[in-house]
C-alpha cells in the first residue's frame, strides 16, 4: 500500500522521530567518560519516564568508569545504558549517524530510502520513500525484515539494522521479507543510491483522476524544514479550488513544528496538540486564528501515518475540520528531542508524550479514521486507489453541502 505513499529517512532512522530542538553543548575539552556522563545526566533530567523504566538510574553513572578509555568505548557503554530504558526512540548517534540525521532534516539522504521501526519485537518497515530504491523494488509498509544480507534480525535494534542496511551508493543490500498474505518470505536485492526527499507533491497516485474543483496534495514527510512553507504556498495558489485532499498515507512524521504550523493554517482557533513532560507539566499549542482556507478538507491516512502525521490528523479530526479516510494510523504519541554532544555525536531523548485536542493518548493505539477503507494488494496491482476515490466522493458531497450553508 505504498506505491505512492512515502516517508523520509535515509536508510532508516528511528521510527518517525518528532524533533523539537537541537541542544548544543558548550565547547570544552571532553574525555570519553565525560561524554558518557553527559548522556547519563541528560536522561536523568529529561527522560519522560521519571522511573527510567523502574530502575535505579544512579547505578549506571559510574558503572564503566574504569572501562571507558576511548570514544568507541563510551559509545558502547552509552548504548548499553540506554537499552535499559526499553525505549527504541531514545537512542545515541555516533558522529556519522548524527550527521546523517542532520542531513535528513536538510533534505539530503543516502541509502535505499526506507523507514524502519521495532514493533511488537519485530523489525518492520514503516514506509518507503517515494521513488526511492526501496519503493521501486516493491518494499511496502508493514513488511517484516527477517534477514539483512543473510543475517537474522531477531533481537536487533533499529540502530544496528540501520548500520547493516546503509552503504555506499551503487552497492547492494539483500533483505528477506515476511509479508502478510504471503506464505513464503520474499527476497529483495536493492541497490543503494542518493535519496532526494520530496516532501510535497500534487501528482495523484495510480493515475487517479481528481475533479478540477478539488486540489490533491501529497505530504510524504514532515522532516524537511520547508514542508510547512510548501503546503502553505499550495493552499494560497489553489484559492480557486472548492476543496482539498491531503494525503498523509505512509508519512511517518518529522518535525513537530511542521505539524503545528500546518494545523494552524487550517484551524480558526482551538487546540492543536498538548504535550506532557516527565513532571506532568502540560503545554498546549493553539491555533492563531490566521486561517488560510475555510474550504472542506479530507485527510487520507494508513498504518504508515505516524507521529507528526497523527498530530495533524488528530488536530483536524478533533476540531471537526477534516474527515479522515483510510485505515488505523501507526500509533506514536511521544516526542523526542535532539541533543548535540561533543565531537559530533548526539542523543535523541523521549521527553514528552502528546495528547490530541480531545485529550486522547494515541501511543501504541493510533487514530481511527472517520471512514475506514483498506487498500489491498489487488487494488494497487489494478491501480485502483479506493481510498482516494472514497475521499473524492466524501469531499464532493461536503462541497455540495457547503453551497447550501453559505
Amino acid at each position: 500500500m505504498n506505491k505512492t505513499f512515502v516517508k523520509l529517512i535515509l536508510t532508516v532512522f528511528v521510527c518517525t522521530l518528532i524533533i523539537t530542538a537541537f541542544n548544543a553543548t558548550r565547547v570544552m575539552a571532553y574525555t570519553p567518560c565525560d561524554l558518557y556522563d553527559k548522556v547519563w545526566t541528560l536522561i536523568n533530567n529529561k527522560f519522560v519516564d521519571q522511573t527510567n523504566n523502574a530502575q535505579d538510574w544512579t547505578r549506571w553513572r559510574h558503572k564503566y568508569d574504569d572501562k571507558i578509555k576511548t570514544n568507541e568505548d563510551a559509545y558502547v557503554a552509552i548504548d548499553t545504558m540506554l537499552a535499559s530504558l526499553n525505549d527504541p526512540y531514545t537512542r545515541f548517534l555516533d558522529p556519522k549517524e548524527f550527521a546523517e540525521e542532520t542531513n535528513s532534516i536538510k533534505g539530503s539522504l543516502k541509502g535505499i530510502g526506507t523507514q524502519i521501526a521495532i514493533k511488537d519485537g519485530k523489525l518492520v518497515v514503516v514506509a518507503p520513500i517515494e521513488d526511492s530504491p526501496a519503493e521501486k523494488a516493491g518494499i511496502k509498509s508493514d513488511d517484516e525484515i527477517l534477514e539483512i544480507n543473510g543475517e537474522s534480525t531477531k533481537g536487533i535494534s533499529v540502530d544496528k539494522a540501520a548500520d547493516k542496511i546503509r552503504g555506499e551508493k551503487g552497492t547492494t543490500v539483500n533483505l528477506l521479507i515476511k509479508r502478510k498474505g504471503e506464505e513464503k518470505p520474499l527476497t529483495f536485492s536493492i541497490v543503494r543510491d542518493e535519496i532526494e526527499i520530496k516532501s510535497v507533491s500534487t501528482k495523484t497516485p495510480m493515475d487517479t483522476v481528481v475533479p478540477a474543483n478539488i486540489q490533491y496534495i501529497r505530504l510524504s514527510s514532515f522532516i524537511s524544514q520547508k514542508a510547512g512553507k510548501e503546503i502553505g504556498e499550495i493552499l494560497v495558489k489553489s484559492k480557486d479550488k472548492e476543496g482539498f485532499i491531503l494525503d498523509l498515507r505512509s508519512n511517518p512524521g518529522g518535525l513537530l513544528t511542521n505539524a503545528i504550523l500546518i494545523s494552524d493554517m487550517l484551524l480558526k482557533g482551538g487546540v492543536i496538540v498538548s504535550t506532557v513532560d516527565r513532571d506532568g507539566y502540560k503545554e498546549t499549542a493553539r491555533a492563531s486564528h490566521e486561517i488560510i482556507t475555510k474550504k472542506p478538507f479530507v485527510l487520507l491516512v494508513n498504518k504508515g501515518s505516524a507521529s507528526a502525521s497523527e498530530i495533524l490528523s488528530g488536530a483536524l479530526k478533533d476540531n471537526c475540520r477534516a474527515t479522515l479516510v483510510g485505515t488505523q494510523t501507526f500509533g506514536k504519541g511521544i516526542v523526542q528531542e535532539i541533543n548535540k554532544l561533543p565531537e559530533g555525536s548526539g542523543v535523541n531523548i523521549t521527553i514528552q508524550r502528546y495528547l490530541t485536542p480531545n485529550g486522547n493518548d494515541i501511543h501504541k493505539k493510533g487514530i481511527t479514521p472517520d471512514v475506514v477503507i483498506d487498500l489491498t494488494d489487488s487494488d494497487i496491482k489494478n491501480k485502483n486507489d479506493v481510498q482516494l476515490k472514497k475521499g473524492i466522493e466524501i469531499l464532493s458531497q461536503k462541497i455540495e453541502n457547503s453551497k447550501f450553508t453559505r
